[in-house]
């Protein structure tokens, strides 16, 4: 026999109204209450309908091609199983973030899925996740666990991995200066892409790999500042915390009236379609983006239906694609570094 609001009300013992509140996440039923019909709903067997609900996609990158990218796979997925995504570009872990999802809690919304946002936040607001488990809304991450070790679902690229790869790239083509145009301190993925690339340089002998690193912005900008910079340390590589920040790195290095690769080398890292298209054609780290949209799209749908899904940080392996931003590291400027 199908389970309905009649027989939750009755195994509960209160009214068809509250479970339909509880049910549809709503406000005004007390936690007393809402666990009472939580649990006659999960002793009678009965999963919530997804038909036609929200799930919200948080994101300040909705301009970085990878991320909108995966933002539509993700929509992809949900959508024949009757989901619906609204995408949020908002500032993470602030406000703005808070603002977007207390907007929506009242309108239906199933879960929420934090790409890239304040779950790569070191000392984010935990108010928002506070609220969601308050209204019994799930959430998971993508690219970062959140803080305080809140137990979600998350999903990320292993940055470690994605680090090594550059470096050993860079390292077999004869590179030894090879610096790094990192993302800002405290962002979660940057950090761990900075221990990775310290560790992948300590691991082939260097000894002042720190020197070689330098904090910016994700942007074209950031990268184009971070590779200036580093050119006056002599370097002849650089590996870039986004293809974005390469980008930025390959207009600095030209204006420095250095050639990529002639000169100087450079790697970037999330894949997007674009870095096929550039001039040279980007060589760079690829965030499996169709298998982070396959396993957070299955998240949510499990999470929505009411399903338990595992907690904490599940990794998935980045892979390295060689264009032509690469090349042997150049004679006289490894000489000039070595010195």
């Amino acid at each position: 026999m199908k389970v309905g609001i009649v027989e939750i009300a009755a195994r509960a013992g209160v009214s068809e109204a509250t479970v339909s509140r509880v049910i549809n996440r709503r406000q005004g039923v007390a936690k007393k209450t809402r666990d009472a019909v939580e649990a006659a709903m999960a002793e009678l067997g009965y999963e919530r309908a997804v038909e036609g609900q929200l799930v919200a996609v948080i994101t300040e990158h909705v301009s970085n091609p990878f991320f909108a990218d995966l933002a539509e796979r993700i929509e992809a997925f949900l959508a024949p199983h009757g989901l619906k995504t609204v995408l949020c570009p908002a500032f993470p872990g602030g406000v703005q973030e808070r603002d977007f999802i207390a907007s929506m809690v009242d309108k239906g919304i199933a879960a929420v899925v934090f790409l890239s946002s304040s779950n790569t936040v070191e000392g984010a607001d935990t108010e928002t996740y506070e609220m969601l488990r308050a209204r019994r809304i799930p959430y998971l991450g993508v690219n970062g666990e959140f803080a305080d070790k809140v137990p979600a679902p998350v999903y990320s690229t292993d940055d470690a991995l994605a680090a090594e790869l550059a470096v050993d790239h860079l390292h077999r083509l004869g590179h030894r200066a090879i610096g790094m145009a990192s993302g800002p301190l405290g962002n979660r993925p940057a950090d761990r892409r900075v221990r990775g690339f310290l560790d992948a340089m300590e691991r082939r002998g260097s000894k002042d790999a720190e020197r070689w690193v330098i904090r910016q912005s994700y942007s074209v900008e950031g990268g184009q500042a971070a590779a200036q910079s580093l050119l006056r340390l002599g370097a002849t590589a650089v590996v870039a915390a986004s293809d974005y920040m390469a980008l930025g790195a390959i207009r600095g290095i030209r204006r420095q009236g250095c050639a990529v690769p002639d000169d100087v080398s450079v790697v970037g890292y999330d894949g997007s379609m674009i870095t096929e298209f550039v001039d040279p054609p980007l060589t760079t780290v690829r965030q499996p983006g169709d298998r982070l949209a396959l396993e957070v799209g299955r998240g949510v749908l499990s999470l929505v239906s009411g399903r338990d899904v595992p907690t904490g940080e599940l990794l998935f392996d980045p892979e390295l694609v060689i264009r032509s931003t690469t090349g042997p590291a150049p004679r006289r400027l490894q000489r000039e570094s070595d010195t």
